[in-house]
């Protein structure tokens, strides 16, 4: 979808910062776990653009000698290889920030491939509303710390408020979007606010 149809609101002072990664990395207990499926997503955007040096520093920062799509591993490991990956990719997509947004949309494309994306499409029935509606389900799907709920504020506009959640807001914006977009939604909106460093909330609107 071109930037005409799919607008981004950003607020830039509650944007989380690259050097939020310490907190988080403090935060996070070993028992948080993420799905293999976003680490291979990440690599893969790191392979196209930057080829196997790009991978092999992101593994390595991971601490893990590699990532198997259906095994849960630390948040601590992703966080490293997330933070690698938006390093190596920034210097293309011209921000962190930015780069940050697109790995959120490779996630969404990979867990929508997945058995429990399909899922989720099946239960949405091609409506929007619907589909965001169970997104947070479709994130215990991939993690297992978190909370996340939808507020509605009007057909087409609601709040997605995610509590105790380790990844950017950028992130997560990329994520939303992908969702939104996927459903051929128009004039896309996704305003982030940061409440603190694990919890932030994103006003989003389409037509």
């Amino acid at each position: 979808m071109s930037m005409s149809t799919c607008e981004v609101e950003v607020d830039r002072d509650a944007q989380d910062l690259r050097e939020d990664l310490e907190q988080r990395l403090v935060l996070a207990a070993p028992t948080d776990t993420v799905r293999g499926t976003f680490f291979l997503g990440a690599l893969e955007a790191v392979r196209a653009l930057e080829g196997e040096d790009g991978v092999r520093s992101c593994v390595e920062a991971g601490g893990e000698p590699r990532f198997v799509e259906f095994f849960n591993y630390p948040v601590g490991a992703w966080l490293q290889v997330n933070e690698a990956a938006a390093r190596l990719l920034e210097r293309r997509c011209g921000s962190w920030v930015e780069a940050q947004r697109q790995l959120g949309r490779r996630a969404t494309a990979d867990m929508l491939k997945s058995a429990a994306g399909k899922a989720l499409l099946l239960l949405s029935k091609g409506e929007t509303r619907r589909l965001l509606a169970n997104m947070p389900s479709a994130y215990r799907a991939a993690v297992n710390f978190g909370e996340r709920t939808v507020q509605w504020e009007g057909p087409t506009r609601g709040r997605v408020i995610m509590r105790r959640d380790f990844m950017p807001c950028a992130w997560h914006e990329g994520v939303l979007l992908a969702v939104l977009e996927g459903m051929k939604a128009r004039a896309v909106r996704v305003s982030s606010s940061r409440l603190a460093v694990l919890d932030s909330e994103y006003l989003v609107s389409w037509e």
